[in-house]
């Protein structure tokens, strides 16, 4: 059976299981401890609360885990 932790920081929870750690984040398809991790975890430093900090369970950036730049730099209105 699934373990979940929920996150009191960022309300993501992160189910762990014997296949892998999944993330449910509140909007779009589950991801993974990494992208977690470059898109929020990384902003909020040494805050206490972030369940997301051990480098050993995060592993390794993976393409497409950080969000794309705008192509010109910049957001459209």
């Amino acid at each position: 059976m699934a373990d979940a932790r929920t996150c009191s920081l960022c309300g993501v929870t992160i189910k762990q299981n014997a296949l892998g750690d999944q993330v449910i984040f509140s909007y779009g398809p589950p991801g993974t401890r990494s992208k977690l991790w470059s898109r929020v975890c990384k902003f909020v430093g040494d805050r206490p609360g972030c369940i997301n900090q051990d480098v050993s369970s995060v592993g390794a950036v993976q393409p497409g885990d950080e969000y794309e730049p705008f192509p010109d730099g910049q957001p459209k209105p």
